[in-house]
């Protein structure tokens, strides 16, 4: 995938009311595939999301300011991290996976600002799947974080384990 891809442009209107997408169903190892991918509902980034992130995270860096002063855009940019952590929190139940364990993040790529104001989407896609013991496997997702444009602004992978039926609704012993 190209650094500078467009894909398909979201199909929502920032300025609507969004009522929430229902989470999928559970889904353990048996009932995924390669190839699956989900969408998430949008999410705006606000002034206020940028602010809050900035006291937990200590990152008070002018280009992230109100003003945009420091922004070679000429208006304030969003943190990067605070972009993936949406995402993250967006995939949650999109799809809603019996995740063991959250691996690592690896290949992981800022294409484009994230601006205050933009509204987002996360498209999760399984791109591989190995074994992992007798009760999970591990899962290689392609995570993008899309603008209202349609364009990629982040993309990586996140690996995970994911569990199986029988371990996720076996009774303790």
């Amino acid at each position: 995938m190209s650094t500078s891809e467009v894909v398909e442009p979201l199909r929502f209107n920032p300025t609507e009311s969004v009522q929430p997408v229902q989470s999928t169903p559970t889904l353990y190892s048996e009932d995924i595939q390669v190839g699956d991918s989900w969408t998430t509902e949008p999410r705006q980034i606000t002034s206020e999301d940028v602010s809050e992130f900035a006291s937990l995270t200590g990152d008070h860096t002018p280009l992230h300011g109100q003003d945009g002063a420091a922004s070679p855009y000429g208006k304030p940019i969003a943190h990067g991290l605070l972009g993936l952590s949406i995402l993250a929190g967006l995939g949650t139940n999109h799809p809603k996976a019996s995740t063991l364990a959250f691996v690592a993040i690896e290949e992981w790529q800022f294409l484009a600002p994230v601006f205050f104001g933009d509204t987002v989407q996360a498209r999760n896609e399984i791109i591989k799947i190995d074994p992992h013991g007798r009760r999970a496997v591990k899962v290689r997702w392609l995570r993008q974080l899309i603008n209202e444009e349609g364009r990629v602004v982040q993309q990586g992978h996140f690996i995970t384990l994911v569990g199986s039926k029988s371990r996720m609704t076996a009774k303790p012993r």
